[in-house]
C-alpha cells in the first residue's frame, strides 16, 4: 500500500495519518564468488532492490536483523574497477563499510536504518565499526530519519550495538548477542542473559499505548540453525528463557523477530514453563543462499506452534502502525530460477514482489490461538459498547496446513478497534489471521515462485456486530444498513461484497445455522448486523 493510498484512507476516516517501516534479514553474498554487483561479500543488488520497494511504500524507516555480509574482510579483485571505495587490487578489505555505503538510497530520501550485527561480523573490530559506519545506533550522525528517541545499551561494551529506537508510538529493541566493543562477551550463547534487566526496563518503560518489537540475529527457536538467542540450542539457559518470554508477554511486546535461518517462518513459542508465549517471526533470506529446516525439527520439547512458512524466496516486511493497531504485511520475489533451495551465483536479472502474508494485532483488542479443527466462536470481543461476535466456524484441516514436518497450523485471530467514525452505528472492528495459512515449501514445486499474491480467503464463518439502534431509522433496516467492511480504496461496502464466491441474500432476523456464503442479515431484536463470510478486515455498522 502505497502512503498515497494510505492517507486518502485516513483522511475518508478522520484517523490520524497511518506509517510504516520496513524490516529485511541477512544480506550475505558468498565470498568465493567475484560478482561485480556484490562487492565485499554483501548483496549488494538484493539491497538495492529492497531500497526501492522501501522509498515507494514511504518507510520511515528500514531495521535489519543482522548478517550484514558474509566475511569481515574480502580481496577486492583487480576487475572491480568501479569500486566505490577505489579498492580494486587490494587484499583484506574491510567489507562493513560495503553495507553502509548500500544504504546511501535510505539516506537520500529521508528514510533510517538501523542495523543489527550477526554472528557474520560477531568480532570485537566489527563491534566498534558498527557505531562508526553508523552512527545513527547511538542517536548521532545524519542518518537518524524520523527517529525520536535513543535508549542505549545499560553496559558500555554493548554501545550502539544493543539500543531501542522510537520512533511515533513504536518502540523497537535491538538486541546483539556478540563479542563487545571492550572484548568481553565471546561466548554467543550467554551474552543474551546479562541484558535481561535492561531489556525488561526497556520494555516496560514506555507508555501503555505504544507498541513493542524485538529483534536479534538468532531466534527464540530456529528451523534449520540449532543454535539460537539463549544458547546452542532451544534447551539453553531455561530460566533465562523464561524470564525473556515472560517479560514479551507481559510487557505486549508484538512480535519477536530475527533472522539467521534464511526463510520466512511465523509461529508462537512457549517460555519452557509453559506460562507464557511470544509470537516469532524468521525474516525471509536477502541473501545468496537459501535453507531448509533441520530434520528432525530443532523444538523436541514442542513448544513452537506454527503459523506459516515459506521457503528459497526472497522478501521483506513492511509494518503499517495506525493508531493501536498493526498490520503486517510479507513481500516476497522468486530467486530467479526454478524453485527450489540453490546458492545463488549471479544476482536475479529482475524482482517481482508478492504480498504474501498479511497479518496484525491491535493494543484495544484480543488474541485467540486457534487449532486445527477448532470452532471460532470463542473469538469475542467489545468496545465502546459495540460487541463483536463469530458465531459460526472453524479451522478447517486442509491436508496443505502442515509445515516440513507435517506440524499442523495454528492460526493466531486477532481483533482490534477504532471508534465509531460518522455515519456509522458501531465502532469500527478490525480482524486479522482468519486468512488460509502460508505454506510455500514442496521442494517438488517449479518454475519461479511465489507467482501471485495470496488470495487472503478464509475459512467460511459468521461475524455479527452490535449497532446502536438510536442511530438508524427503522426505515433504514433492509435498505442499505448492513454490517460493511473496508474495501482495497478504504471505501465502505457490504461485507458480503468482497467474499470470494456465494450469493448475496438480505434477511431480516437472526442468523440461522445452514445460512449459505453471501447471506446477510440486520436483527431489530438484538440490534446485530451479521454476515456469512469468507473473509477477514474492517467492519462497522452503516449505511452503504
Amino acid at each position: 500500500m502505497t502512503a498515497l493510498i494510505r492517507e486518502a484512507i485516513a483522511a475518508e476516516s478522520g484517523a490520524s495519518t497511518p506509517w510504516c517501516f520496513g524490516v529485511m534479514a541477512d544480506t550475505q553474498w558468498s565470498n568465493k564468488t567475484s560478482d561485480p554487483a556484490n562487492p565485499a561479500s554483501c548483496a549488494i543488488n538484493i539491497i538495492s532492490a529492497l531500497n526501492q520497494r522501501f522509498i515507494e511504500h514511504g518507510a520511515k524507516f528500514v531495521v535489519q536483523v543482522g548478517d550484514l555480509v558474509d566475511s569481515e574482510s574480502w580481496d577486492c579483485p583487480p576487475s572491480y574497477t568501479n569500486d566505490p571505495f577505489g579498492n580494486a587490487g587490494k587484499k583484506a578489505i574491510r567489507t562493513l563499510p560495503y553495507r553502509a555505503w548500500a544504504a546511501q538510497a535510505l539516506y537520500d530520501a529521508g528514510i533510517g536504518f538501523f542495523p543489527l550485527r550477526g554472528n557474520h561480523e560477531a568480532s570485537q573490530k566489527a563491534a566498534s565499526e558498527i557505531p562508526a559506519l553508523f552512527p545513527q545506533t547511538t542517536g548521532g550522525g545524519n542518518n537518524v530519519g524520523m527517529l525520536d528517541r535513543i535508549v542505549n545499551s545499560a553496559t558500555p561494551g554493548l554501545l550502539g550495538l544493543s539500543y531501542a529506537i522510537d520512533v511515533g508510538n513504536v518502540r523497537l529493541v535491538l538486541l546483539d548477542q556478540f563479542t563487545r566493543r571492550d572484548g568481553t562477551g565471546g561466548n554467543a550463547n550467554t551474552n543474551i542473559v546479562d541484558q535481561l534487566a535492561w531489556i525488561d526496563q526497556t520494555l516496560a518503560n514506555r507508555s501503555t499505548d505504544t507498541h513493542a518489537f524485538v529483534l536479534a540475529h538468532k531466534n527464540l527457536i530456529g528451523q534449520n540453525h540449532t543454535d539460537c538467542l539463549f544458547g546452542a540450542d532451544p534447551g539453553s539457559n531455561p530460566a533465562s528463557r523464561n524470564a525473556f518470554i515472560a517479560s514479551l508477554q507481559a510487557n505486549r511486546v508484538g512480535y519477536a523477530l530475527g533472522g539467521h535461518d534464511h526463510m520466512h517462518h511465523r509461529s508462537q513459542v512457549a517460555s519452557p514453563d509453559g506460562t507464557a508465549r511470544a509470537e516469532q517471526i524468521i525474516c525471509a533470506s536477502n541473501s545468496y543462499k537459501f535453507y531448509i529446516p533441520k530434520t528432525p525439527k530443532n523444538d523436541t520439547a514442542g513448544r513452537e506452534s506454527v503459523i506459516a512458512s515459506e521457503l528459497f524466496t526472497i522478501g521483506y516486511y513492511l509494518f503499517t502502525v495506525d493508531g493501536p493497531s498493526v498490520t503486517v504485511e510479507f513481500y516476497s520475489s522468486s530467486h530467479g530460477a526454478d524453485y527450489g533451495d540453490i546458492d545463488l551465483l549471479a544476482s536475479p536479472s529482475s524482482y517481482q514482489f508478492y504480498r504474501r502474508e498479511r497479518f496484525g494485532y491491535s493494543l484495544n483488542g484480543r488474541q485467540f490461538a486457534i487449532a486445527p479443527n477448532q470452532s471460532y466462536t470463542s473469538v469475542q470481543d467489545s468496545y465502546q459498547g459495540t460487541v463483536a461476535k463469530i458465531l459460526d466456524g472453524g479451522n478447517a484441516d486442509r491436508p496443505d496446513d502442515v509445515d516440513i514436518y507435517g506440524r499442523k497450523e495454528i492460526k493466531t485471530v486477532k481483533t482490534g478497534w477504532k471508534a465509531m467514525p460518522a455515519g456509522a452505528a458501531s465502532a469500527v472492528l478490525k480482524l486479522w489471521g482468519l486468512d488460509n495459512n502460508l505454506d510455500l515449501w514442496n521442494a517438488a514445486l517449479s518454475g519461479p515462485l511465489p507467482n501471485s499474491d495470496a488470495d487472503y480467503v478464509t475459512d467460511t464463518y459468521v461475524l455479527s456486530l452490535s449497532y446502536d439502534p438510536t442511530l438508524v431509522r427503522p426505515t433504514q433496516l433492509g435498505t442499505g444498513f448492513c454490517l460493511a467492511a473496508k474495501n482495497a480504496d478504504g471505501r465502505w461496502v457490504n461485507a458480503v461484497d468482497l467474499n470470494a464466491g456465494g450469493s448475496k441474500k438480505l434477511v431480516i432476523g437472526r442468523w440461522r445455522a445452514g445460512y449459505a456464503l453471501g447471506t446477510y442479515g440486520i436483527d431489530p431484536s438484538t440490534h446485530t448486523v451479521w454476515a456469512v463470510l469468507n473473509r477477514d478486515g474492517e467492519y462497522v455498522a452503516r449505511i452503504v
